[in-house]
This record gives structure tokens, C-alpha cells and sequence, in this order.
């Protein structure tokens, strides 16, 4: 006789488990405990097989002989319904893991051994902001051209804040992710390579010089500046000095005399190989004892935030002055190519502005002679560029006293 909803919620728990059967192999397991779980007996190539169904009221008569149904007729065709549906189980769970996303964040974690936590946290900042939402949940082995075309293409193009850059290191992390894929055998294809030259890197200007006008402009906004004071130290001694910014970065604090008024930055730092001695302005010194009593104790003027024992990282410098309003207009590497164009158009010698440039004769007799000679005119040079510098930032139309070819 089969089963009716009134028999199953009236049946009680006994001392010993029983089953009330329903037809075709389906019956209801009533255990001691109260709990009654729907199951279908078969048998298959000879042998007996129990399918359970699931749990009572969760799974209604209804629904537990259409599930019936659906295993006797895998078993009439010879298969087995607990291992089929193991198999489905296991299907969708390697669907589950074979997600963009789930791949993704497995090759991050295989990459961080050998990658710096810094570098790490951007990667996965990225992914988790531009890519996951628009592809995370895809199995990656679908994910074609077609589809990250129009990804790339919208962050580059952004109506309000246009991001080729990010666009490409979007592309170029999406190729990794794939190409990872393929090494364990989850996709057979990168879909990345056929969109190649789809996004042109933007040409930055890196000697692009400051106009006069602006320099005012850039100090002003370092002085309100929200990021890290030493950033904007390392700033500010770039454009009173116009070093390399690599040769900034890279300062330590045994290479400042300040009661000589010179930084003397030793010859493998250089790119040119030898040593080079710049003369500190009483502006540059005091950028200096500021700085000290917030990295003196360190071996570098601009420790690196996240390794302190390391400097400056390459990035920092240019990325602050983005956060400024100087986006593709400026780098740090223009501020040699400001002082250069600024002290020429006022008549400063040029072997001076070379020599502070470290633009230096390749002949080493004549080099360490011309430093020595110089090295005097140049002390009055960066002195009076700094003061320049002052008087732009007050707004004054020019420097009372300026240093000619002629004076040099």
C-alpha cells in the first residue's frame, strides 16, 4: 500500500528503527531519534544498492518519488545512481574551483613566495576591483577574447578617468592567470595574446620641464599634501638640487654633511660612475634636519613604508605627484630638466649647470679638477636657485640678485 503525507507525519519513532514502504523499491526510514529519511532500494548487475533521497519534510512524497523515478531509470540503463551523482558532485565541484576567480587567486598564492607583500597586495587589488565582478564567476575555459575585449576597452576608455595604463596591467595579469590555467590543465588557450596592441601604452614625458608658473602651483599642493611627509621631503630636495630621483631615493644618511652643507653621493650610486658633491642651500638643509627627526634613526633619508631596512620604492615619488593633479603632465625625473631650462634661460653658467647635473667630463683628470674649481661657484649657484625658487613661491615677479655668465 503507498505511503499518503497523513501516514508519514503520523509515524512515530519506535525503540528500533523501521521503514514504511511505498512502491518500487522507494520507502521512508523512521529512526529512533525521530528522523525519517527517504530511500530507494534497487538492484544492479546482481547486486543490492540504497540511493538515499534526503530527509523528510525537506523532501515531500512528491518530490522523493520523482527522485525514485529518476534513479530507477539510470539503473534500467545500467548505471549506477549513487556514483552518477557522485560524479555530478565532483563535476560541479571542479566547476566551482575552475572559476576565473578560483584560479586566479590559486596563482596569487603560488606567486607569493617570490613576490614582495607590497606587490601581492596590489595584484590582488586590482583583480578584485576591475576583473573579478565582471568575470570571477566565469569557468575560465569559456572566457574568450570576445569577452575581455569590451573589460579592457572600458577601463581604458572610463568617461571620467580614462586608465590605459591599468589596462594593460589588467591584460597582462588576466595572460598570467591563464596561462597558469593551462599549466594545470584548466583552459587550452590564452585569450589575452590575440588582443595585443589593443590598448597603446600612453608615451609618458618624463624631461618633460615645469613652467615657471607651475612651480608655485606644485608646491603649494605638497604643502597640503596628505600622504607621507617623507615622500614630500624627497620632493622637495628634487627640486633644490635636481639629482636623478633614483640617486634621491637612494640617499643615506651617512653621505650628508650638513655642517659642510654638501651630499656627497658615492660613485656606484652615480650613473656616471664617480662621485658627485652637491651643494646644500639653507633650504636644502633645512628640508634635511626636518626629515631627521623622522627617519634619522633609519640608514636611509626615504625608507621604504613597507621595508623599512630598504629605501624608497621607484613608484612612490611619480605616484605622488599624480595624487596632485600632475598625471601624465609631470615626473619626477622633469625636475632636472626644470632647473636646467629655468637657470639657463637666467644666464647661469652652463659648465655650472652641467657639473650640478653630473654631467661631467668623461676625462677623470679634468673631471676631479673641474669639481674642485666649481665646486665654490656652485655652492652660490644652488643658493641663489633656491632663493629663486622662494621668490616664485611668494609670488615675485624675479630674484633681486641673480648670478650671470659673466659673474660665474
Amino acid at each position: 500500500m503507498s505511503l499518503t503525507d497523513t501516514k508519514i507525519r503520523n509515524a512515530k519513532p519506535k525503540e528500533k528503527p523501521y521503514k514504511l514502504m511505498d512502491g518500487l523499491g522507494l520507502f521512508l526510514f523512521v529512526s529512533p531519534n525521530g528522523s525519517k529519511l527517504w530511500r530507494y532500494r534497487f538492484w544492479l548487475h546482481g547486486k543490492e544498492g540504497l540511493y538515499s533521497i534526503g530527509d523528510y519534510p525537506m523532501v515531500s512524497l512528491a518530490q522523493a518519488r520523482e527522485a525514485r523515478d529518476k534513479a530507477r531509470a539510470l539503473v534500467k540503463q545500467g548505471v549506477h545512481p549513487v556514483r552518477q551523482r557522485q560524479e555530478v558532485h565532483l563535476r560541479q565541484a571542479n566547476e566551482a574551483n575552475n572559476t576565473f576567480e578560483a584560479v586566479a587567486r590559486e596563482w596569487m598564492d603560488h606567486k607569493s613566495v617570490k613576490w614582495s607583500e607590497v606587490r601581492h597586495k596590489r595584484v590582488k587589488r586590482t583583480l578584485e576591483k576591475e576583473v573579478f565582478p565582471e568575470i570571477g564567476a566565469l569557468p575560465i575555459k569559456e572566457i574568450s577574447s570576445a569577452r575581455l575585449l569590451p573589460l579592457i576597452r572600458n577601463i581604458a576608455k572610463r568617461p571620467k578617468r580614462p586608465a590605459p595604463v591599468t589596462a594593460l596591467l589588467v591584460q597582462e595579469l588576466c595572460g598570467s592567470v591563464f596561462r597558469y590555467s593551462i599549466l594545470t590543465l584548466r583552459a587550452e588557450n590564452d585569450p589575452t595574446y590575440a588582443l595585443r596592441g589593443v590598448v597603446e601604452r600612453p608615451r609618458i614625458k618624463h624631461k618633460t620641464p615645469l613652467d615657471k608658473k607651475d612651480i608655485p602651483v606644485l608646491v603649494g599642493k605638497l604643502a597640503n599634501y596628505g600622504g607621507s611627509p617623507v615622500t614630500v621631503a624627497a620632493l622637495r630636495l628634487l627640486l633644490l638640487t635636481f639629482v636623478r630621483p633614483g640617486e634621491v631615493r637612494r640617499a643615506q644618511w651617512d653621505q650628508i654633511d650638513l655642517d659642510a652643507a654638501e651630499w656627497r653621493i658615492p660613485a656606484p650610486i652615480m650613473k656616471m660612475r664617480d662621485t658627485h658633491i652637491v651643494p646644500l642651500s639653507r633650504q636644502a638643509v633645512g628640508v634635511i634636519r626636518e626629515l631627521h627627526r623622522l627617519t634619522g634613526d633609519r640608514d636611509y633619508l626615504f625608507p621604504n613604508i613597507r621595508r623599512p631596512k630598504s629605501f624608497m620604492a621607484s613608484t612612490t615619488l611619480n605616484q605622488a605627484l599624480a595624487n596632485i593633479g600632475f598625471r601624465g603632465k609631470f615626473s619626477a625625473h622633469g625636475f632636472r630638466a626644470t632647473a636646467s631650462t629655468l637657470m639657463n634661460e637666467m644666464d647661469f653658467d652652463e659648465d655650472l649647470i652641467e657639473r650640478q647635473l653630473d654631467h661631467q667630463e668623461r676625462n677623470a683628470t679634468r673631471a676631479s679638477y673641474n669639481q674642485a674649481k666649481h665646486l665654490a661657484k656652485r655652492k652660490a649657484m644652488m643658493q641663489e636657485w633656491a632663493d629663486y625658487l622662494d621668490s616664485l613661491i611668494r609670488g615675485a615677479d624675479k630674484v633681486v640678485s641673480i648670478r650671470s655668465k659673466k659673474a660665474a
